[in-house]
């Protein structure tokens, strides 16, 4: 009989449609907020994007561990998405750029918080062979509400309904049903405590210190994983660059919605790669991609290669978003949360990083460099990586 993937797996791509919807309302605008009605700069943006995924990144690292503990993922998981509900339509009546960065990060706060509870119950109910297509279900429905989201708030725009700022705080409303969701999903929990205790797990108590991340044969996938969140261009920096080149603000969360639907096709693929070909040549062929992409967009002119890059760029997260969670899956061993809690602790500090010196050579020296360098160093880990891998097999 054909494995299946579970329902707790499926609801928890309901939820993170839903939480998208909510997100992607705000997301794709806050470089037109920020710098049109607050006044910030590039490099705020930059800051925007590192701060967050830093805040994120810490707390998941603490998460992660708690998450060993199998009974605390579930509360771990709605704490998480209620802290991003709550904040998230505050951001409508600040009045300063600071103020909109520390909303971000305490709204990814929550991400952290739910991000790896929520990776190791998946990991761990999904059955053998199936990984690859379960955090593609789950990658490719979070982008699918990316892209409802963003077409709702170009509605709301470009028919004069609501403002920047009424747009922002309308968010609310999906978010409620992101938490009715997220509660009926932690508490549909009978498979998933079966499945962790076929495997020999402990409902109480934490596996093993040790987890297979720590292993030196084992570290360079992470460390080639992190480097590229290292020099990967930041969405909001994306945009930014979109709308320098003609893309009209009212038609940015347009554009925002057309990448999630080619984001959320590729999850899919992806994930089906990752399972057929393996996780190590799927993230190789997204980091190529992006590499290409980005130093189209620092030659690019128009509008139009704006809008035809941008939407390339969302292959990039459908090659990369699955093998990556598919491999930390396979390495992490019966340590699911820690291994996932050091993957996005990781990753995001390498994100905080690599946005705050792309951000600052975008504001000091133009679009153009700061998109070439991206692309220089894209360029460089698809050279390196092979000849990692052959040395590591070695």
């Amino acid at each position: 009989m054909t494995a299946r993937l579970p329902r707790q797996v499926k609801l928890f791509g309901a939820v993170s449609l839903l939480n998208d919807f909510a997100s992607e309302m705000i997301y794709p605008l806050l470089p037109a907020f920020m710098t049109g009605v607050l006044g910030a700069g590039p490099q705020a943006l930059g800051a925007l994007d590192g701060a967050a995924e830093f805040a994120a990144a810490f707390v998941k690292l603490g998460a992660g561990r708690l998450a060993d503990r199998v009974p605390r993922r579930g509360p771990l998981i709605v704490i998480g998405y209620f802290i991003a509900v709550v904040v998230r339509p505050v951001i409508a009546v600040t009045g300063a750029a600071w103020q909109v960065i520390g909303l971000r990060v305490v709204d990814r706060l929550g991400k952290g918080l739910r991000t790896p509870p929520r990776d190791a119950l998946i990991a761990d109910i999904t059955p053998v062979g199936l990984s690859g297509r379960a955090f593609g279900l789950q990658r490719g429905m979070d982008h699918a509400g990316a892209v409802l989201g963003p077409i709702l708030a170009w509605w709301l725009l470009a028919s004069g309904a609501a403002g920047l700022r009424a747009v922002i705080g309308a968010s609310i409303a999906p978010g409620v049903l992101v938490l009715v969701l997220a509660m009926w999903a932690v508490k549909d929990g009978g498979g998933r405590w079966r499945m962790v205790e076929e495997r020999g797990g402990n409902l109480h108590q934490p596996p093993p210190t040790s987890t297979n991340l720590h292993q030196p044969a084992r570290v360079s996938p992470l460390l080639a994983i992190s480097f590229f969140y290292l020099l990967r261009m930041p969405d909001t920096l994306i945009i930014l660059r979109s709308q320098q080149l003609g893309v009209p603000v009212a038609v940015v969360p347009l554009l925002w919605a057309a990448v999630h639907v080619v984001r959320s096709s590729s999850s899919f693929l992806g994930g089906s790669a990752t399972d057929r070909l393996g996780p190590t040549r799927t993230m190789w062929a997204g980091w190529l991609v992006y590499a290409a992409l980005a130093a189209g967009m620092a030659r690019a002119g128009t509008a139009a290669a704006a809008w035809g890059l941008f939407l390339g760029m969302g292959l990039v997260a459908g090659l990369t978003e699955s093998p990556e969670r598919a491999l930390v899956a396979r390495l992490a061993g019966p340590r699911q949360g820690s291994g996932f809690g050091m993957y996005h602790g990781v990753t995001g500090f390498a994100a905080l990083v690599g946005g705050l010196a792309l951000g600052a050579v975008f504001q000091a020296y133009g679009a153009g460099p700061a998109f070439l360098a991206s692309a220089v160093g894209g360029i460089a880990l698809v050279v390196v990586w092979p000849l990692v891998q052959r040395r590591v097999a070695a």
